[in-house]
């Protein structure tokens, strides 16, 4: 038996046993959440977070969120505008051949196509005789409606097969930017030179309406349920706003100098569009028809994208090698990501509903 002594130094000896066994456990779980977070943020720092066209550069780049350049795909001749294919596994980019639209020339005549996941360039459609395509919309079937500028016209394209199923005729001159209308029955394509939008039934290849718009139009987004299209006017410093139904502009938005590209936030309250003369991003009021605030930018931005949540802007500046990042709720730029010199960001895709991996 032992004495109170010796039952004293075994209980202090089983005591600290027991607090260098928690030490060793507390430390070992510091260790291992330490060990989690470095390779979470080592994982974050080299997932992409952006598909950028690099214009200039005739390249397409990912970028993560903090402005790290991960690769880069070569692509043809100043490439313009960029689509998902409808699962988000493949890009199609329009590669246009020509800086400007007002540029004269021939242009390229190839779509090339690039696997998001892989970050490589797996194949190019050829267009043949048609040349300068631009604007770019995506079938729910996968099939590509795109706008060419030499012809003027619009392209049904098969990314599969990879060849042209159709051409239609747009009425007017110099198609720039499409989408679809209502159940996707329609193209709606914006003959710039022509001041109009022209809907085209894609069963029949009719054109049935040319409606005036204002000045060198240019990009559009549909509501939800397909009654209404905000419609962007270059020149005139507007927007349009389209009742589909009735196939005739309602009313215009003033905004400031040259919006280009718009869209809608998810609770289709809020317009975002970019300000390329004016150097900034604007938002309206969907209810009230007004233009309601004004971002200036460190350039002239040729692009916008939303988050699908709608809570950030994403925007090109060309001339400036910079994409811009604005907070839509705060608006306020959050981040400005420098790419390489005579990259010329246009087109800036966010990827966080793709399947993007290492």
């Amino acid at each position: 038996m032992m004495s109170p002594a010796e039952v004293r130094f075994w209980l202090q000896g089983a005591l600290r046993h027991m607090q260098q066994m928690k030490r060793r456990t507390f430390l070992g779980t510091v260790a291992a959440a330490g060990l989690t977070a470095e390779l979470t943020a080592k994982r974050a720092a080299a997932t992409p977070a952006m598909a950028v066209v690099e214009k200039k550069a005739g390249k397409v780049a990912f970028y993560t969120t903090s402005g790290i350049r991960l690769s880069e795909v070569k692509v043809g001749i100043f490439p313009h505008e960029m689509a998902w294919s409808p699962d988000r596994r493949l890009l199609f980019v329009t590669d246009n051949g020509l800086l400007w639209m007002t540029d004269t020339g021939e242009g390229s005549n190839t779509i090339s196509v690039i696997d998001a996941a892989a970050r490589r360039k797996v194949g190019i459609i050829d267009l043949g005789i048609y040349h300068r395509p631009h604007g770019i919309a995506v079938l729910p079937k996968g099939q590509l409606i795109v706008t060419i500028e030499n012809p003027n016209g619009l392209l049904l394209i098969d990314p599969v097969a990879r060849k042209v199923l159709r051409k239609y005729e747009v009425g007017g001159e110099h198609p720039h930017m499409v989408l679809l209308g209502p159940k996707a029955e329609t193209a709606w394509a914006s003959n710039t030179n022509s001041a109009e939008v022209a809907v085209i039934n894609l069963a029949s290849g009719e054109v049935e309406k040319r409606i005036p718009t204002g000045r060198n139009p240019q990009g559009g987004v549909i509501t939800k349920d397909g009654n209404w299209i905000y419609l962007t006017n270059n020149a005139s410093n507007t927007i349009s706003v389209i009742d589909t139904n009735e196939r005739a502009v309602t009313g215009d938005i003033k905004t400031g100098n040259g919006p280009a590209r718009i869209a809608l936030t998810p609770d289709e309250q809020t317009l975002a569009y970019n300000l390329q003369a004016g150097e900034a991003v604007g938002f309206a009021d969907v209810r009230t028809r007004t233009e309601t605030s004004r971002i200036k930018l460190p350039g002239r931005p040729l692009s916008l994208a939303l988050s699908t949540d709608g809570r950030i802007a994403y925007l090109g500046l060309q001339d400036s090698d910079k994409i811009a990042i604005v907070s839509v709720p705060d608006r306020k730029i959050i981040g400005v990501i420098d790419t390489p010199a005579g990259a010329g960001p246009d087109t800036v895709l966010p990827l966080e509903l793709a399947e993007v991996h290492d």
